[in-house]
């Protein structure tokens, strides 16, 4: 008796469904394997917008989920309205606002195991809302202070001159008041008044952690007193918001520079073999990842040729008077100093020749870079040093530090 045809067919089939098997089994890691994108990684949604600020009611309002990870094999699932429904898919997505208000924002995303949720609040102003125009005043000192006439029309300019120092304070630690101004800031319309004005001043730090560098509230206020600055290069940020929710900042350049003067004075004489020497200490800032970087520092010593009292004490050869200027890093490393100036060529600046040795010594900001060829900023001592043997008198020694 034959076996009817339908157990025929699926005996024959059995060995090939079998083996099928085993080859879907054997091939199940590959097949089904994770990789690096796939669903044991971190899913985590992440969406931008723009624009960012100032969007009016209609305005269209770009969406992007590029940022969530992994980068592939996603879903996306918009809710714009804050209704628990899905208003959109895919990674970039468009929507408008019909009328004013706070809005939420829901972005879901799903590997398919694992999903994650974002949501941000974006505030709508009304169609016909005017923004504002932020303005911080620019302003300068009317003198540096050698007495010369500041011309400035773009940044704030302000000098800290401490022109009387005492020989016994020769450490530079005076710091100033920087007034910043945005009462020429404008509301945008005669309906609207400004709200808010926040100045943050160190735009380079999160220090809120928010996102954005840029906004932080260090002070409040139309105008304010900015206490306790430094020398230094500085960037300021003002963020203002009007009556109808709308924004916008400027910036500016602060430049607080220093000069001390320190005159009438004596300088030990060489009796014992050393050099006698005087410290001078400064703080040089050079950070380029904040804008704060030194121009120069310049040490400027004028002395009298010959003293007064000058004697040809034993092992002095005559009285012509010699000081020198010498620069000192942090990690006391001799960076610069004047005594391959012969003493004809001590004329520098407003000298009296036929007295006096005038003698400079410039440091220009490369040397304060952080590289293996420059000596780094940080704490730094200008040095006088007197290799004779005889008391030498000093008429003045000025410290300037540029920023600007």
């Amino acid at each position: 008796m034959k076996a009817p045809a339908t157990e025929l067919m699926k005996s024959a089939s059995m060995p090939v469904l079998l083996a099928l098997l085993m080859v879907l089994s054997s091939l199940a890691g590959c097949i089904f394997g994770d990789d690096e994108n796939g669903s044991n990684g971190e899913v985590l949604a992440v969406f931008s917008y723009s624009p960012s600020s100032n969007i009016r009611a209609n305005d269209t309002i770009s969406f992007d989920a590029s940022s969530s990870t992994p980068s592939n094999g996603l879903t996306y699932r918009w809710d714009f309205d804050a209704d628990g429904t899905i208003d959109d898919t895919g990674r970039s997505a468009e929507w408008k606002f019909p009328t004013a208000g706070t809005k939420t924002i829901e972005l879901t995303v799903s590997d398919g195991t694992k999903s994650s949720s974002q949501s941000k609040e974006i505030v709508i102003v009304e169609a016909t809302a005017i923004a504002p125009e932020a303005d911080i005043s620019q302003y300068a000192d009317d003198e540096d202070c050698s007495n010369d006439a500041l011309d400035e029309n773009t940044h704030i300019v302000v000098w800290i001159c401490e022109m009387d120092k005492s020989k016994t304070d020769r450490d530079i630690s005076a710091t100033t008041t920087v007034i910043l101004d945005a009462s020429t800031s404008q509301a945008g319309d005669s309906s609207q008044y400004i709200a808010e004005w926040n100045w943050d001043l160190d735009p380079e730090t999160d220090k809120d952690n928010d996102g954005d560098s840029e906004n932080d509230v260090d002070y409040s206020g139309e105008t304010i007193d900015w206490s306790n600055v430094a020398p230094g290069e500085y960037e300021v940020n003002l963020n203002i918001l009007n009556s109808a929710g709308m924004t916008d900042s400027d910036t500016i350049k602060v430049y607080v520079s220093y000069a001390g003067q320190w005159s009438d004075f004596e300088m030990g004489g060489n009796t014992s073999g050393n050099a006698q020497t005087l410290d001078f200490k400064m703080d040089i800032v050079y950070d380029k990842d904040k804008g704060n970087t030194i121009r120069k520092a310049v040490g400027e010593l004028t002395y009298p040729q010959e003293d007064d009292d000058c004697n040809t004490l034993p092992g002095a050869t005559n009285c012509r008077a010699k000081l020198d200027i010498y620069a000192i890093n942090e990690e006391d490393e001799e960076a610069s100093n004047t005594t391959g100036k012969t003493l004809d060529q001590r004329t520098e600046g407003d000298c009296d020749e036929d007295n006096n040795d005038c003698v400079h010594l410039t440091l220009s900001s490369y040397m304060f870079s952080d590289t293996e060829s420059t000596y780094g900023d940080g704490e730094w001592i200008f040095q006088i040093r007197n290799e004779k043997v005889n008391d030498l008198q000093v008429e003045s020694f000025i410290i300037r530090l540029h920023y600007r």
